[in-house]
């Protein structure tokens, strides 16, 4: 039987996140956040994956992840698996296209948390070990102290601009840069998705593509090296 805290905690909305369904959590405390120092940062469209000692797992941690999508990410365990101790590596796995196709990435996995026996690390934390075990971190929108208005004006220009990585913007992730315990995870991460932002289906897992990195994609020259290039 799993233990609780090993999984992802479910990440609540902002009560003005567009994107919120019926069973989604609310977070209506959500002003005490930004009270903090925080860090914005894009919300991905991949599998919520996590790398421990044992293995990797997908959201639910109810057995270790053999789907055919998973393959990089366990490529990545075999170099950084026997080093991580009781550090639990939690990222986004974009091997596979769900409902939004980059057109910029450089890597299939981005982290995003560190959690060391129920404390979740701080930011710098974060970027410490992203740094240490060569792994990208998500995207950073911003990091400071924000205003309500602020906030709202943050969200909206990276609606308008797109994903960092190329298409769509799924929504953000506003985390406390400061580290915090297990318990305190709901009032401490929430997040902002836009409307309609599920497109695939049940037969998803039957039909699944995998997504280009930058460098293989159609307009891609070996010779200049980047996208677009004649």
């Amino acid at each position: 039987m799993e233990t609780p805290s090993e999984k992802y905690p479910r990440t609540y909305h902002f009560p003005f996140s567009e994107g919120a369904v019926n069973d989604d959590r609310i977070q209506e405390e959500w002003a005490e956040l930004l009270t903090k120092e925080i860090v914005i940062t894009e919300k991905l469209d991949g599998e919520n994956t996590c790398l421990k000692a044992n293995g990797i797992y997908a959201r639910s941690h109810g057995a270790v992840n053999q789907n055919p999508w998973a393959k990089p990410i366990w490529e990545i365990w075999e170099r950084v698996g026997k080093s991580l101790g009781d550090l639990h590596l939690f990222g986004e796995n974009l091997y596979a296209i769900h409902s939004i196709t980059y057109e910029r990435l450089d890597s299939y996995f981005y982290l995003f948390a560190v959690r060391d026996n129920g404390q979740w690390l701080s930011w710098d934390e974060v970027d410490w070990y992203a740094q240490l075990l060569d792994l990208p971190t998500v995207p950073v929108l911003e990091r400071g102290y924000f205003s309500n208005t602020q906030l709202s004006n943050i969200i909206a220009e990276h609606q308008a601009r797109g994903s960092f990585l190329g298409g769509e913007s799924e929504g953000v992730v506003c985390r406390n840069a400061a580290a915090f315990p297990e318990s305190d995870f709901s009032t401490n991460v929430l997040k902002y998705v836009r409307k309609n932002h599920v497109q695939t289906d049940e037969h998803w897992t039957r039909n699944w593509q995998r997504a280009q990195l930058w460098f293989e994609r159609p307009g891609f020259s070996a010779t200049a090296g980047e996208l677009g290039a004649d």
